[in-house]
């Protein structure tokens, strides 16, 4: 079986969703279904002006969030993308798909539902690929995209029961609506850490004290950070007994930069990490996760069972806003708008260590049982059944 993914670089989860689906093609799951995953960066690839489009999304996003709820409204009120002959530069998709000669386009994003999908069929008269969506939102509320559904498409495929339900409300047909739990790697569906494991994990891998409080600071795929800032309140405040893991990504200048806070204050314990292919140890021994409210990393959170801290600093985006709404309603998340905030939720965290455990378990509770095992079988069967 052949997926041609639709994705773009726009947040990140929409791209760690293409990636991770490709990652199954070497499981057992995977080699069953002769399982064969191509990546198409549609709007980067596509056209100049999609190009800048998803550049000024990712600046937005990483120098003022709030500013992000005009970009939002203007996206949902003019279409780019609502059929094929808006979207410029469609021959060169087309000529992806051709040469790809996919089973299923499958997107990832709310904007490629449509016209792409659209042009990929006409792309393929006589061997008409089925079209899916995978939509990772959690919550229906403002912030979920309308051009997440397309009526026309074969499949809508949501992470949680909230994500089929915001589908079926904006008229998705109930046969084609499925309940597919979070695509992730499959390091994620692995067997959870022991006690044991979890203190070898964090004594040999991360060269910290299991026994210590240990905060993430996660960034998202594109870099949003306020790791210095949170960094200087925690400090401020007197929380030198914690140990701060500060994730860095692909960014070495923030790396460096906070290398060179940690010596300046050698009285905490400040480390940092670049990315990590492998975040299920990390963030099953983690204390607590600081991030902000993005369905990529939300997502593993939950998986792993890792309490969790939303950074609303400089606002949140509509997106995340979804997020924080789902995760209010399950009581699996504290949000804070300003760094001065933290130290007093951490702090309150290390005195009452129960809170920690009473949202572990909430988060066990409402973890999909679905995995991307059962999402290749359905896809599988589509596939079969549209021959």
């Amino acid at each position: 079986m052949k997926i041609l993914v639709l994705t773009s670089s726009t947040g990140g989860g929409h791209n760690m969703r293409a990636q991770s689906l490709k990652a199954w093609e070497e499981t057992p799951s995977g080699r069953a279904a002769n399982l064969s995953v191509s990546i198409h960066q549609t709007l980067e690839s596509t056209h100049p002006m999609y190009r800048f489009g998803v550049n000024l999304y990712n600046f937005i996003q990483m120098r003022c969030p709030s500013v992000h709820h005009l970009y939002f409204n203007y996206l949902e009120r003019v279409p780019h993308f609502d059929n094929g002959r808006m979207i410029h530069n469609r021959h060169k998709f087309q000529e992806v798909v051709c040469r790809e000669e996919p089973d299923v386009v499958l997107s990832t994003h709310a904007h490629l539902n449509h016209g792409f999908f659209e042009l990929a069929k006409e792309a393929m008269p006589d061997s008409l690929p089925s079209t899916v969506t995978y939509c990772g939102e959690l919550h229906w509320s403002y912030g979920f995209s309308q051009r997440w559904v397309n009526r026309k498409s074969d499949l809508f495929v949501g992470a949680v029961a909230e994500t089929c339900q915001a589908a079926r409300r904006l008229g998705m047909p109930e046969d084609r609506l499925y309940e597919g739990g979070f695509l992730l790697r499959p390091s994620f569906y692995k067997p959870d850490l022991s006690p044991e494991d979890r203190n070898n994990y964090v004594r040999k891998q991360l060269e910290l004290d299991p026994a210590r409080f240990l905060l993430v600071l996660g960034t998202g795929a594109n870099g949003a950070n306020d790791h210095l800032r949170l960094l200087e309140a925690l400090f401020k405040e007197g929380l030198r007994d914690i140990q701060v893991l500060a994730l860095c990504s692909k960014n070495r200048l923030l790396a460096q930069q906070i290398d060179d806070w940690a010596k300046r204050h050698p009285s905490m314990t400040v480390k940092t990490k670049p990315y990590i292919h492998d975040m299920k140890p990390l963030l099953q021994s983690a204390s607590a996760l600081v991030c902000r409210s993005g369905t990529g990393l939300t997502s593993e959170a939950i998986i792993c069972k890792c309490p969790i801290l939303f950074n609303g600093i400089g606002g949140v985006m509509p997106q995340e806003l979804i997020t924080q709404v789902y995760c209010r309603r399950h009581r699996i998340g504290i949000s804070f708008s300003r760094a001065k905030q933290l130290p007093s939720i951490v702090f309150n965290l290390q005195r009452n260590p129960e809170q920690l455990t009473q949202a572990r378990q909430r988060k066990e509770n409402i973890s999909p049982k679905q995995t991307p095992q059962e999402l290749i079988r359905r896809l599988l069967d589509l596939r079969n059944t549209n021959e």
